[in-house]
């Protein structure tokens, strides 16, 4: 008698286990459509794409360096370099290149308390 009252909680736990790892495997299945829906292979609708953020010019303590440091990789022209990180001790500014040797491309540099290289 005693064993058989020992292994029925021990049952019961079994069977609460699996009941449940029963029910977190139907969670994982796609809902069935209601009677009567009609599938097509159509494809879904396309969500519109994000909007493109865009930074606003603004000129930083080492502007012009990083322009000078441009002009020697034959990157010219456009507004010059503007700042694209918070002012601060470590900035990171970017030029575009509209004639030159770079024409079409984006010259980056990182500038570190007024030392700056290349990106």
């Amino acid at each position: 008698m005693k064993r058989a009252s020992m292994l029925l909680p021990l049952a019961c736990a079994a069977m609460l286990a699996l009941g449940g790892c029963a029910q977190l495997h139907r969670l994982n299945e796609p809902a069935a459509p209601p009677a009567g829906t009609v599938m097509t292979n159509a494809p879904a609708p396309v969500a519109a794409a994000p909007a493109i953020e865009t930074i606003p010019f603004r000129t930083g303590v080492s502007s012009a360096t990083v322009e000078k440091m441009a002009r020697q990789q034959g990157c010219m022209g456009g507004q010059g370099a503007g700042l694209i990180t918070e002012p601060g001790p470590i900035e990171v500014y970017r030029m575009r290149c509209e004639e030159g040797a770079m024409r079409g491309k984006m010259f980056k540099a990182r500038c570190e308390l007024r030392q700056c290289r290349a990106m």
